[in-house]
């Protein structure tokens, strides 16, 4: 059965209206939905029994039930997310100066084989639908109690890769929920999230990048450089192999010349891996060519063999050379914050992931 969540406002509309019911009713059952978190039609105690059943019977929930959740000293909370097939995905809450973000998976497992990730080693078993990833926005708010301002499309899996669900998650977050004299105009159901205030990360999948541009969404993109050489980035990324440094700027300049928006070039540093002088030169280089900007990210120890390299050299040597550059705090060591750690640790003591697809 269909999940009533992947209908956006004016679909369910549609579909009352089709029962025979009053507007108001799609109302009611969106503020169950966005607004209390329920998990079964039979929750909905202003509607009637009749209706109640006619949904039961013709959709699903299908909410997500937390397996584990993790707090830092610092404020940070993990939370693992099990789906009714068995599939686990991560999402992070993290508490900055400005509000709280969520940083939620895309796919359960991830295709992508970078080196310095955990959420490869154990494989990839499926794609989220776009209600899978809005009900982590939802449920991490409604666990939490705290309002969440920003969504950071950056745990497990690679959006890019499930782009219609992606995309389609984007429109159901920036769907008015109400019509004017209720809820404001243009706000997302129960979140209230601008599009400026969403950020979709990938690795560099060239041909959906353009993909993206061409629809004009809004939101911010990040790309996942973390070297600015093929042999490097190549060792590290095996997506490089498919698309080269060179091919991925020319994408991020036509997707600037689209949308003018500037993209973040994210950049974990890894100690005589990608971290020298002369591959920060370069870096700068490329920054120039694409006017981007950097986010240098303290590397998570996930056991792999890494070790983090020194982000202050590094980003004096940016700056140097004309780089607009940033470092990422640091949150959440204590609770393996890093993505796929916790999915990784819970699939380790016997948790089998199912693979639909």
């Amino acid at each position: 059965m269909p999940n009533i969540k992947e209908y956006s406002v004016e679909e369910l509309h549609a579909l009352f209206a089709g029962l025979g019911q009053k507007p108001y009713r799609a109302k009611q059952v969106i503020r169950w939905l966005y607004g209390r978190g329920v998990r079964s039609f039979d929750e909905m105690t202003d509607l009637s029994e009749e209706l109640r059943s006619k949904l039961s019977e013709s959709f699903s929930l299908n909410s997500p039930e937390l397996a584990d959740v993790r707090t830092s000293s610092d404020g940070t909370t993990k939370y693992l997310w099990r789906y009714n097939d068995g599939n686990t995905v991560e999402s992070v809450l993290l508490k900055y100066r400005y509000g709280t973000s969520v940083c939620v998976s895309t796919q359960a497992g991830c295709r992508m084989g970078c080196k310095f990730c955990a959420s490869p080693e154990v494989g990839f078993a499926r794609n989220l639908t776009a209600s899978e990833i809005l009900d982590q926005v939802l449920f991490a708010q409604l666990q939490s109690g705290t309002p969440i301002g920003r969504i950071d499309l950056m745990g497990i899996g690679e959006p890019l890769d499930n782009f219609d669900n992606v995309t389609r998650f984007i429109a159901l977050v920036r769907d008015p929920l109400f019509s004017p004299g209720g809820r404001a105009k243009g706000s997302a159901p129960g979140l209230n999230i601008g599009m400026r205030h969403i950020t979709v990360s990938t690795c560099g999948l060239v041909p959906q990048i353009d993909r993206f541009a061409d629809l004009a969404i809004p939101c911010n993109l990040s790309v996942s450089l973390h070297a600015p050489d093929d042999e490097t980035r190549s060792v590290l990324m095996p997506v490089n192999n498919r698309y080269s440094i060179s091919e991925l700027m020319d994408c991020c300049e036509r997707y600037y010349s689209k949308l003018n928006r500037r993209i973040t070039f994210q950049y974990a540093l890894i100690a005589g891996v990608n971290d020298s002088p002369e591959q920060a030169r370069l870096l700068a280089g490329l920054m120039r060519k694409v006017s981007g900007h950097v986010n240098l990210i303290h590397l998570n120890d996930t056991g792999n063999g890494f070790r983090a390299g020194d982000d202050r050299t590094f980003g004096a040597t940016l700056l140097e050379h004309g780089a607009t550059v940033t470092t990422r705090r640091s949150l959440g060591a204590d609770i393996d914050a890093a993505c796929g750690m916790l999915r990784r640790r819970t699939i380790e003591k016997g948790q089998r992931e199912v693979a639909t697809e």
